[in-house]
Order: C-alpha cells, then sequence, then structure tokens
C-alpha cells in the first residue's frame, strides 16, 4: 500500500469512530436491537438478510425507536406515530420534520461493525437535502396558512427540486411553531416552540409573512388579496388556514378574563392569569381536559364544565372519559357534568361568576373556553373553490380542489380517509396535517401521490398520554384489553364487525402496531380483538 493511501486511511479512522456491535447471525430478518458506537446509541435493524443502522430516537420528541414497531423497512414510533425508512433514515409519515442519521454498517467474518462520523456523534435528527430559490425562476406558489401543512408543503417542495418563489402567509405573530404543546405546556419558551429557526426559511428562500392575512382570493386572475392592502400573484396556492376556537355565545363572553386558546400569546395568558387564580374549564374534550390537568397545581381551583355526561365520551367513549375524570378530580379538579354555561357575571369588566344552566353559580377569575373549531374559510367566499355545509374545503385524494392549481392541507380540509374506504372526513390532527402538506407538494410537482397516511395522534393528562389510531366515528362497542380502572388498557372500537380504531394507555407499542396493521389494508375483526391471544398484535 502507498504511503498516500495509508494517510488517507488513517485520515479516514481518525474522523470515524467505529464498533464491534453484534455477530451476523444475533439478528434475524424483522428483527432490530438497540446498539452503542462511541457514545452513540444506535438502531440496528436487519432486513432481507441486509444490515442497516440509522439514528435510535425519533426526531420529533425523542421517543426510543426500539420500542417501537418494524414493518419492512419502516419503523415507527411507539408514542405518536412517525414513521422512518430504516434503509435510508429518510421520514416516511408524521409527525416531526426531520431524518434519522444514517451510519456506515460493513459485515466481516461473522461480525457487523457500525461506523459513525464524528460530525454526526451527538446529533439524533438530520435535515433532508433541499435546495434553495432561484431568482431566474418565475414560478410562486403561495401557502396560506403557517401551520405543519405549510411548513411540510414548502419543505417538501426544496427536498423535489422546486426553485420557484415560494411565500407562507400566516396571521400568527410566530412562524410555524409546536401547537399541540400550547395545551400542554402553557408556559414553553417561545424559541423551544418553533418548528424551525428563523434563519431556516432564509437558507431555504422560504418567504414567511406573520401578522398577515389573505382576505380574498380571485382564483380566475391567480391573485390573493391581503389584509394590508397588497395583492400577490400566484402559480399555485395551498389553503392550509386551519381552524379558530369557536367562542362562547353568553351574555358576558366579551368581559376581560374569557380566554380562548389559539395561539402562543394566549397560551403564555391563560398561564399568567391563572396562577393562584380561581379558573373555570368549558369543555371537556381535548384542549379543556389538557388545560384543566395543565392547571391543576397552578390555579387556586380548577373547574371543568361539559355537556356530556363524561368527557372525551363521544370520541374516546364513557370508561376511559370516567377514568380521565377521577385521575383529574385526584388532583382536586372538580366537575359540572351535563351541564352548560348561560352567563357570565362580572364586576368592573372582568370575569367574577360563571352561571351554569343547572342554577349553580362558580366563581371564577379566567374562564378557558375550548367548545370546538370554525374552520378558517371566510376568506375563499367568491372563489368558486368548493366548502362543504361545515365550511371546510373539499379536496379529493391528491389534495386539490375543484379549481385547478388550487390545494388545500390540514384541519380546513374534508378529504377521503383511506382506511375508511375514502369516505370524506374532517380531521383535526397534527400528523396528519403534516401528511396532507406533503401529498400538497408532490401533485403540485406533477409527481401524482394520494393521501394514505393512518390517524394518529395523542393526548397528555397529568404526565400520562393517551394514544389514538384508526377513525372510531360511529363505533357501536369498545372491547377493552387490561383494566381501565387500573390506567393501563388498549381500547379496540369496533363498527360492522371491525376494528376501526384503537386507543391505549401504558400499553406500547399496541397503537403504532395497529396503525402499522391499517396502512397494510389489513382488516381486524371483532374476533380477533375479543380473543385472549394477542399474538396477531406481535407485541
Amino acid at each position: 500500500m502507498s504511503q498516500r493511501n495509508l494517510q488517507h486511511e488513517e485520515q479516514e479512522e481518525k474522523e470515524e469512530v467505529t464498533g464491534l456491535v453484534c455477530q451476523e447471525e444475533d439478528l434475524n430478518d424483522g428483527q432490530m436491537k438497540e446498539v452503542t458506537v462511541g457514545d452513540q446509541k444506535v438502531l440496528l435493524v436487519r432486513t432481507r438478510g441486509q444490515y442497516s443502522a440509522v439514528g435510535s430516537q425519533c426526531s420529533h420528541y425523542g421517543a426510543p425507536l426500539i420500542k417501537g414497531t418494524l414493518v419492512g423497512d419502516r419503523v415507527r414510533c411507539p408514542f405518536h406515530g412517525a414513521c422512518f425508512n430504516v434503509q435510508t433514515g429518510d421520514i416516511e409519515d408524521y409527525p416531526g420534520l426531520d431524518c434519522l442519521p444514517l451510519y456506515k454498517v460493513d459485515v466481516h467474518d461473522g461480525k457487523v461493525y457500525v461506523s459513525i462520523d464524528k460530525k454526526l456523534l451527538k446529533t439524533n435528527k438530520r435535515v433532508k437535502d433541499m435546495c434553495t430559490v432561484a431568482a431566474d425562476i418565475k414560478h410562486t406558489i403561495l401557502l396560506v396558512g403557517g401551520g405543519p401543512a405549510a411548513l411540510v408543503c414548502a419543505e417538501t417542495l426544496r427536498q423535489n427540486c422546486y426553485q420557484g418563489q415560494i411565500i407562507m402567509v400566516t396571521k400568527d405573530s410566530l412562524p410555524p411553531y409546536d401547537k399541540p404543546k400550547l395545551s400542554k405546556a402553557m408556559n414553553v419558551d417561545r424559541d423551544k416552540l418553533l418548528l424551525r429557526p428563523m434563519d431556516f426559511y432564509q437558507q431555504y428562500g422560504i418567504e414567511v409573512y406573520t401578522q398577515k392575512e389573505v382576505v380574498f382570493v380571485n382564483s380566475v386572475e391567480k391573485v390573493a388579496k391581503l389584509s394590508n392592502g397588497y395583492s400577490q400573484y400566484f402559480d399555485q396556492l395551498l389553503v392550509a388556514t386551519g381552524c379558530r376556537a369557536r367562542p362562547l355565545s353568553c351574555p358576558g363572553s366579551e368581559l376581560q378574563g374569557v380566554k380562548l386558546l389559539q395561539n402562543y400569546k394566549d397560551a403564555t395568558d391563560i398561564h399568567s392569569c391563572s396562577l393562584g387564580h380561581r379558573a373555570v374549564v368549558i369543555g371537556a374534550s381535548f384542549i379543556g381536559m389538557e388545560a384543566a390537568s395543565y392547571l391543576s397545581d397552578k390555579a387556586a381551583s380548577v373547574t371543568l364544565v361539559g355537556a356530556t355526561s363524561f368527557p372525551f365520551e363521544r370520541s374516546l367513549g364513557p370508561e376511559i372519559g370516567k377514568m380521565t375524570m377521577q385521575m383529574l378530580e385526584e388532583k382536586n379538579v372538580k366537575f359540572y357534568m351535563k351541564d352548560r354555561v348561560v352567563e357570565i357575571k362580572g364586576e368592573n369588566g372582568k370575569v367574577k361568576e360563571v352561571v351554569l344552566q343547572s342554577g349553580t353559580v362558580l366563581g371564577a377569575d379566567v374562564v378557558i373556553v375550548g367548545i370546538g373549531a370554525i374552520p378558517n374559510t371566510d376568506f375563499l367566499a367568491g372563489s368558486e373553490v368548493e366548502l362543504d355545509s361545515r365550511k371546510t374545503v373539499i379536496v379529493d385524494k391528491f389534495m386539490k380542489t375543484n379549481v385547478r392549481d388550487i390545494f388545500g392541507a390540514g384541519d380546513v380540509t374534508s378529504f377521503p380517509l383511506a382506511i375508511c374506504g375514502s369516505q370524506r372526513i374532517n380531521i383535526g390532527h397534527w400528523q396528519m396535517s403534516h401528511a396532507q402538506g406533503k401529498v400538497a407538494a408532490l401533485n403540485m410537482l406533477n409527481k401524482p401521490t394520494q393521501i394514505e397516511s393512518v390517524p394518529f395522534f395523542w393526548t397528555v393528562l397529568l404526565g400520562k398520554s393517551i394514544r389514538y389510531t384508526g377513525y372510531g366515528e360511529g363505533y357501536e362497542e369498545i372491547i377493552f384489553k387490561g383494566k381501565v380502572e387500573e390506567r393501563k388498557f388498549l381500547a379496540f372500537y369496533i363498527r360492522e364487525g371491525q376494528v376501526v380504531a384503537a386507543a391505549s394507555l401504558m400499553f406500547d407499542p399496541a397503537v403504532a402496531r395497529l396503525a402499522d396493521l391499517m396502512a397494510s389494508g389489513q382488516t381486524i375483526t371483532k374476533s380477533q380483538a375479543e380473543s385472549d391471544d394477542l399474538s396477531w398484535l406481535q407485541m
């Protein structure tokens, strides 16, 4: 070997850390193992006789992927359902934006070695390669809305060599941020909420207009009018405006101290106004219950008013609802269920009391309203974009509206859900918004791609996560494994003899596994759910 080659090899050795991680026969096809190379945890996977190695933590919130599920070349996060290709490390389903680092694997004499570039040590995520804007390309894509659908759309365009102008318009004061955290941790540092730092947008030529709104779209002339009077021409447009919180419509709802939770400022306001004060939460679904949970050890008292017998009754069922209610009651949250607010009384313009239909009067310093959402589609009046009876944007499986070159994505849309025989539904899931943003981008670039993602969401109460996958609307019965009252269970939602959704607490990775089965098109029968033998779940 020449001196030069020897020096080159020595140089490479210094730039890499290599570890012997296992014997070749240690893993069978379809198995994975967490190994360590130079203090870095690595997910080692064997598929089709070949080894591959990627980062061991989900790029979303850092969950250990070894506790997830592996189907073919795809590993699914046990916590929130994000999926990664183990051959490339690329993210293939959401939530989260980043890919996993991919490491070099060598097999010699029956031994498996993994090498990590020293520059990649201590990193557990990777931004996919992206191009940036080119001044000579005269093409503009306008993204209306600043949530995950718009952001993933922008990133997917740049990942696929689109070099035209990308403009994102959001009425929020911040560029895209992690909205699900707002109701779970209201006092989060602003910079920790941002999905991407500000210089990211500059680097990849994505223009972000904050505190601006599109107020009218002329779909014939392809011009959007903004709230500041400016008109913006577009070649293609994405409607990703999401929904706004539904306000109370009773006397006194305009008083100081009545709060809606829509943005970062609302969350910090609710946090500071509630410290040491009496908080009344209206609404017993996800926003209301998460807010009550968060405030339970911060407010002087927390009271929750709900219209149903139990929280989450329509979505998760009465048994799980009753359990979550007991969890919060143990933290001194008081519940007034099957009741509703008829008036809010004030003093000097500030909230003082909440009057319920039952005649109960609750003392209150702050009132948090979580009673549903209204699609942000008013600006589409006169645009020819078709809306349904709920005022959501109707899109097909390619995220196309009825108007050429106008697409929709996220909570604002009604779309055909693959696992429901393409029944058109509206579903406000963070994960689904990401997926729809990607599909919209690919179809904008004339790369025909259908939305096939399986819904996956979660709620966090007092540090415990309930996970959910599928679409359980209209379920006829629930079959439980484990015991709800012991707060460790798996619930199967049954409709017409099939499992259409599942929820779990302390039962990972069951929900991730069910999402995999649904994604592969498998039918899970009621008799499988009833069986004591859950080996089909491959837990």
